[in-house]
């Protein structure tokens, strides 16, 4: 579903795997956050990057829905919502 998502509805989703253990014991997951904590804020940070804002129309200031986004150098257009 990742990427299907992204490509066709522009929702970036991610799926997280710490290890081959679908189901750890609970005793283990105080471990496993810390072992993986840093990491993990350090990965949410980065939702701050990049381009963002609102496409708005020139005269009445109004969003514009539907609009195209391209940057150069990426092969995936982005349309507004």
């Amino acid at each position: 579903m990742n990427d299907f998502s992204y490509l066709h509805t522009n929702c970036f989703e991610i799926t997280v795997e710490l290890s081959c253990d679908k189901f750890p014991h609970a005793s283990e997951l105080p471990e496993e956050w810390e072992n993986n904590r840093e990491s993990l804020l350090l990965f949410m940070e980065q939702v701050h990057r990049g381009i963002k804002g609102v496409v708005r129309d020139g005269d009445t200031d109004e969003g514009i829905p539907n609009a195209i986004i391209s940057v150069d150098g990426i092969n995936h257009d982005v349309r507004t919502g």
